[in-house]
């Protein structure tokens, strides 16, 4: 396909969808609903489907007429949605942050937000405040007893699993310092040294980073940690693992607070994309694998920015990595709105996978798909092994940056695909693979995910059968929830 054809089928791709269809999604959510049954209207529910549905993302994007400047500064609310005999209930809560408290009895933002939101009054009411708020909207996962409501720049927050109530400031028993970073993207090894567990990091940027890699149980406890210094601004949201390693890409990235300081800019709206210098893999040893206790190994990295990881595996003397790259760090400049913003302005995400050879140090890059994507999984039982399957949420097109209107299954090996479509008028979020408890198939389960659908200004609830993408059930949501962020599944 010439390059000039390209470009016609990305502006095809770019006039496929309604803007204020997608846009309609940001509002803020006015109801708090619990244990409400969910209106079966198509399909039904397979029985064993047994488990929640845990969900996060920004439910408040506005307050007193003042819109957040991008949607990542909205406060976070979770929603459950209950699994049972055929039957889903859900339920949904604000976390009752300390931060979200002030601002609701203030009726304003009383903070900046990391991603461009700024308290009114201009530069000098946001000069020299360096408050983070901690605002809980990025990912939510069950860990013991706790459901934690997770934003990487600070420490979780502690939720009851049935009710969504917030318990408060998690320090994981006595394992957090007050306000220490812990990701918002813990992976979880399937079994790899016999059981369980979640995998999952911290970070303390700077002109040099430090990674605290920590490991734990099923209970919560801490089986194993450990601290690793790099040089370079690491922005990092994700990783990936193997059974012998922790891998972090730091991405080429600048960080000058300056325009932070003086109430200018957010800190994110102060990172800029750095073509001069070379990205790096970090490995860390993981501990129980074959190198633990040795110093990390540092390769270098093709370019491009990376949000999300797909899966990792190890070869021989290759460690293989799946990831999404953009051409560039995607922002939202201070004067736009993200509302209306040009998606052929943004770089898409196109799923790329690097072999890195631990011996020689070279690269081997495969686009895996050239359709814009996100939100890319495998069946979790193949976490940090070769997997033969992916599911993602895509553009309608297969070339182009668009709105995620579409779940695609990609063959990782022959690039064989199935698609299932929310076009035109919906638009997905992030799905989650559930394998089959009665199968031993690798692409057997079923998907589920969350469809805003425009035409009644709500939200849907869509199973599909994760082998063929079949649609298996449709679900109606009583209220709509903004296009959002991460979620788990407990069984």
């Amino acid at each position: 396909m010439t390059q000039s054809a390209l470009n016609k089928s990305a502006s095809k791709a770019l006039e496929l969808f309604n803007k204020e269809d997608w846009a309609s999604s940001y509002c803020n959510v006015e109801k708090e609903l619990s244990n409400i049954e969910l209106k079966i209207v198509s399909g039904e529910v397979p029985r064993e489907l047994s488990g929640v549905f845990y969900r996060n993302g920004p439910g408040r994007l506005e307050r007193n007429g003042q819109w957040v400047h991008h949607p990542f500064d909205g406060d976070g609310m979770v929603v459950s949605m209950q699994f049972e005999n055929g039957e889903v209930r859900f339920s949904n809560r604000f976390v009752r942050t300390k931060e979200w408290e002030e601002e609701e009895k203030a009726g304003k933002f009383l903070y900046r937000g990391v991603f461009g939101t700024q308290k009114r009054g201009g530069l000098l009411a946001n000069a020299f405040d360096l408050r983070l708020k901690n605002i809980a909207n990025t990912n939510v996962v069950k860990l013991g007893n706790e459901l934690l409501a997770l934003w990487e720049a600070s420490s979780p927050y502690a939720l009851n699993p049935q009710t969504l109530e917030t318990y408060g400031i998690s320090n994981l028993k006595g394992v957090l310092e007050p306000g220490e970073a812990f990701s918002a993207h813990p992976r979880f090894d399937p079994g790899h040294y016999g059981a369980s567990r979640m995998v999952t990091f911290g970070v303390n940027t700077g002109p040099k980073s430090t990674i605290r890699l920590m490991e734990f149980d099923n209970d919560g406890k801490l089986i194993s940690e450990r601290k690793d210094r790099f040089d370079g601004f690491a922005f990092l949201h994700d990783f990936a693992i193997t059974p012998n390693w922790s891998l972090f890409l730091q991405n080429a990235i600048s960080f000058n607070p300056l325009p932070f300081l003086i109430g200018q800019r957010s800190a994110a709206q102060c990172l800029t994309s750095n073509p001069g210098k070379q990205s790096k893999l970090w490995l860390i040893p993981r501990e129980g694998g074959s190198y633990s206790g040795q110093s990390p190994r540092i390769l270098n990295a093709p370019e491009g920015f990376v949000f999300h990881h797909l899966n990792a595996w190890e070869e021989g003397s290759e460690i293989i990595l799946e990831s999404i790259y953009y051409k560039d760090f995607p922002s939202i400049k201070p004067n736009e709105d993200f509302r209306q913003i040009s998606f052929e302005n943004i770089p898409e995400g196109i799923l790329k996978r690097c072999r890195f050879n631990l011996d020689t140090q070279n690269i081997k890059i495969k686009t895996l798909s050239n359709q814009c994507c996100e939100f890319a999984m495998v069946n979790p039982n193949f976490q940090g092994i070769r997997a033969e399957y992916s599911w993602m949420a895509t553009a309608e097109n297969e070339i182009g940056n668009a709105p995620l209107q579409a779940i695609k299954k990609l063959n990782l090996s022959n690039g064989k695909k199935y698609s299932w479509s929310a076009f035109p008028r919906g638009f997905v979020s992030e799905p989650l693979m559930i394998p089959s408890r009665t199968s031993n198939s690798e692409d057997d389960g079923w998907i589920v995910v969350l469809v805003w659908n425009s035409e009644r200004v709500a939200s849907d609830l869509v199973i599909l059968k994760a082998n063929t993408l079949d649609e298996q059930a449709r679900l109606e949501l009583p209220i709509g929830i903004p296009h959002g962020l991460h979620g788990s599944w407990a069984g």
